[in-house]
């Protein structure tokens, strides 16, 4: 599967060129990861997303490649802000790498249905692996984990991360992670937390405050058996 893509311009192009060019491409990119969401990669042809966007099958090719190209970007770029959390600043505190986790979890519930269908994408990536997945782990899902147990090493004090606080990170990002998958459970249950007045401002700020108190009690935990350690020493 190729999915680099290449375009050439012969001359560069005016303003409204580029606004045209770049509805374009939204509009495939919304439209190829509708209907690679609903039928797989395998099953959707570049006709029918063409058709369905509305434009010519050569835009697809011009924008993406082909295909595998389309459903490259359809499956890895997000359709709100590209910023991922990098290594924190010596200077950030942990509430503020917390902040920053969070925030990038809760921007895509900001979008509604793209959110929703780039799941559901995900999940079928995962029943139908193209080697996407693969990819997303390593440059996305992996640098934003380390960020966070290089945060959480520094606020609790220690040389190395151990497998507790890899463990404390996982479930730290869990928490985030719930919001996506069972968000149709969490309109059921209880509709008004993701409609109420600033409901996503309300997200992350619990947010952080229950990952605190999460590592909170691991330094208790920690400080707890060093204790006890000391105790049973000749």
């Amino acid at each position: 599967m190729t999915l680099a893509r290449s375009a050439t311009r012969s001359a560069p192009a005016t303003s409204s060129e580029e606004a045209e060019g770049n509805s374009t491409r939204q509009r495939l990119l919304h439209t190829g990861l509708r209907l690679f969401a609903q039928h797989g990669y395998a099953k959707t042809s570049i006709r029918a997303i063409a058709k369905d966007a509305q434009v010519n099958v050569a835009a697809i090719s011009y924008h993406f490649g082909d295909k595998a190209g389309l459903y490259k970007a359809a499956f890895l770029e997000p359709f709100w802000s590209e910023a991922r959390p990098g290594e924190p600043a010596a200077e950030q505190t942990l509430r503020e790498t917390l902040r920053q986790l969070f925030e990038g979890f809760i921007e895509p519930l900001k979008h509604g249905n793209l959110a929703h269908l780039s799941l559901k994408l995900h999940c079928r990536e995962m029943l139908e692996p193209t080697g996407l997945w693969d990819v997303e782990i390593e440059c996305g899902i992996a640098p934003v984990h380390q960020t966070l147990v290089a945060a959480l090493r520094n606020h609790l004090g220690l040389k190395r991360a151990d497998d507790e606080l890899q463990r404390l990170a996982v479930c730290i990002a869990g928490l985030g992670v719930h919001l996506h998958v069972d968000q149709d459970v969490i309109d059921a249950l209880a509709p008004r937390l993701n409609r109420m007045p600033r409901a996503f401002e309300r997200w992350v700020d619990r947010l952080v405050g229950y990952a605190e108190a999460m590592v909170a009690a691991e330094a208790q935990r920690r400080a707890a058996g060093a204790a006890a350690k000391q105790k049973v020493r000749p």
